[in-house]
């Protein structure tokens, strides 16, 4: 019999490469990570989104009212381009390394992005600490930048996240849930 998986378990014999983000001391200040393939947006996508959202906002939904308005059109929503734009730098950046986002600041959309756009990222790394509370870890700031095919920017974004070094990755032990029955349940990080 020939084909299919080798006996055993997945990867038995075999070095396995996971992909991943890159650790805290990996991301370099001040380098522009480009985030490939890009995300051309269908018209379901941000019905979709909108819908699931409860967004009722009619430059989202109403075609014909839409048209009527400053830019002749259905606007995707923007917390979908957001989305968008912070997901694209995951499998680049933080696939694995990331222990939390801290926040989201200085957020614009200077262009709209509209149906059949297509949506390319790029992250800078701003700055970048070691925690003084949080031995191994480490706090990353990122500018997000969202274009359009055309290169206009359509979405920027700063974002704070804290970061593992890969040496104490490896030797983490698992924290319980906040909330749950062994966690604390105050939902409180001091970094």
């Amino acid at each position: 019999m020939t084909g299919g998986p080798p006996p055993g378990p997945p990867g038995a014999g075999r070095r396995i490469i996971e992909q991943r983000g890159l650790y805290f001391e990996e991301l370099e200040e001040g380098v522009v990570y480009a985030h490939r393939p890009g995300r051309t947006v269908t018209e379901a996508d941000n019905v979709l989104f909108t819908t699931l959202t409860m967004n009722t906002q009619a430059l989202h939904l109403d075609a014909a009212w839409s048209a009527g308005q400053p830019f002749g059109q259905r606007l995707v929503n923007s917390m979908f381009t957001l989305s968008t734009v912070v997901g694209q730098s995951v499998s680049q950046l933080t696939q694995g390394t990331i222990i939390a986002q801290l926040g989201l600041t200085d957020i614009s959309f200077p262009h709209p992005l509209y149906h059949g756009d297509t949506l390319y990222t790029e992250t800078v790394i701003t700055r970048k600490r070691r925690s003084e509370s949080r031995p191994g870890q480490g706090i990353v700031t990122m500018q997000h930048t969202g274009r359009n095919q055309d290169g206009t920017v359509v979405a920027l974004a700063s974002r704070s996240c804290l970061m593992w070094t890969r040496e104490a990755h490896g030797r983490a032990p698992a924290e319980p849930h906040q909330g749950s029955r062994e966690g604390t349940g105050k939902g409180t990080m001091s970094v």
